[in-house]
């Protein structure tokens, strides 16, 4: 992992601003002579920077994004506890971690702090930009910022605005980390129990009734307590909770809310899209009931060079991440009809 600082003063869209800001990223492969190979990947709520991890058959050694052909960048985003600055960061006014005090970001944020380290990094042209759900946001908010720069993207299991269910979900996890008697102590440790909680109510959007009747029934009809289902959702909340943290969850949910293509624009949402000059292919999938299929049709309709595929995947939300398989084929086939790619 590596990181750039700058010492600027970063202006939020909200009005506030940070003293400086520090970016982790990871790179992978080499820049070809030209700078015309660049793949940017933007990740989702509480992955990192290291694409090749998380996103194991799409980005990687022999995979359809390798390092062998292209000089893959993932920087984390901003408010996350990978890296980059967040609440955990050190405020240089008082010399503590900011914790509940870190001000609120937007995507537009987020994006903003990529462009910073573009920039720093010699980069012009990028290639193809690809991210999934809130990585999704931020490609798509990325284009509305940078349309020259962008010439390809890759998008799935995502949408142009945060949806109402969507805000409920997000709403209904940080009242979970608020009932929390921790939240808000000046700890790193603080809402660990009310993240743990908001992390299953998670849970049951990015999977869905069919694949946990599937994978977590119980075959002994006689139990009366203790289910498959219960230690899953509770497995994958300990998970998280020893991995990330509370403030950073709320904050980067609060930014998910904000998510709106047409903010600021002067601009109806479809022709913002419709504005956008890069050729798209968008990937949903027919069991996600977080950003549902009808999020990225309405994406291709109105994205003038798109091309939808539909996925079928018994895994939801998750299966961007699960069925790597079936988006490295589209994503392969879909690169190989550019041949100057």
């Amino acid at each position: 992992m590596e990181y750039f600082h700058s010492k600027e003063p970063f202006h939020l869209e909200n009005g506030n601003s940070l003293p400086g800001i520090t970016i982790a990223y990871h790179t992978y492969g080499n820049l070809n002579e030209s700078k015309t190979n660049v793949v940017w990947v933007c990740h989702a709520l509480t992955a990192n920077s290291d694409a090749a991890h998380w996103w194991p058959g799409v980005v990687g050694e022999d995979a359809v994004i390798n390092p062998k052909e292209y000089f893959i960048i993932c920087a984390n985003m901003m408010g996350s506890c990978y890296g980059s600055t967040g609440p955990l960061s050190i405020d240089v006014e008082t010399r503590q971690p900011y914790y509940n005090s870190f001000p609120a970001i937007t995507i537009r944020d987020m994006v903003k702090a990529h462009i910073l380290l573009r920039k720093e990094l010699g980069i012009n042209n990028i290639r193809l930009l690809m991210g999934g759900s809130m990585g999704g946001y931020q490609a798509l908010e990325w284009c509305a910022m940078e349309n020259d720069v962008i010439r390809d993207l890759f998008l799935i299991a995502t949408s142009a605005t945060e949806s109402p269910w969507g805000i409920a979900v997000h709403s209904a996890q940080r009242l979970a980390i608020e009932a929390d008697s921790s939240w808000q102590d000046r700890s790193a440790f603080a809402g660990r129990k009310g993240l743990k909680a908001a992390r299953a109510i998670g849970i049951l959007t990015y999977r869905n009734y069919g694949i946990l009747a599937k994978k977590q029934a119980d075959p002994d009809i006689e139990k009366m307590d203790n289910y498959r289902a219960s230690s899953y959702v509770d497995h994958q909340g300990e998970k998280l909770i020893n991995r990330f943290y509370s403030y950073s969850y709320w904050l980067l949910t609060k930014a998910m809310d904000s998510h709106h293509l047409a903010r600021a624009r002067n601009l109806p949402l479809e022709a913002v899209l419709h504005n956008f000059s890069q050729r798209a292919l968008i990937v949903g999938i027919n069991s996600d009931i977080l950003c549902p299929l009808d999020e990225q049709r309405f994406l291709a309709n109105h994205i003038k060079n798109s091309e939808l595929i539909e996925i079928d995947s018994a895994y939801g939300h998750d299966g961007f991440m699960v069925e790597s398989q079936k988006i490295s084929f589209h994503l392969r086939e879909w690169i190989r009809k550019d041949n100057s790619f």
